[in-house]
């Protein structure tokens, strides 16, 4: 549910924005609608901060894990 202003979003709907942000681009909307909540709220930066920590993990990961073959 998607909250009466149209910049604003709840932490479970950024949520689902970096989530999505992960595997597509976002439309001008949702890209600075997320931008906002990650100003004003606290929890979201640091979900934000794990996903990029596990984005960077995996990463390594497959990189170690091809120099075996």
């Amino acid at each position: 549910m998607k909250s009466s202003l149209p910049f604003m979003r709840t932490c479970k709907e950024a949520s689902a924005l970096m989530l999505t942000r992960e595997d597509q681009n976002l439309p001008m909307q949702d890209r600075l609608a997320l931008r906002l909540h990650l100003a004003i709220c606290a929890a979201c930066p640091r979900f934000e901060r794990q996903l990029l920590t596990m984005r960077s993990a995996m990463k390594q990961w497959r990189n170690y894990a091809g120099d075996d073959k």
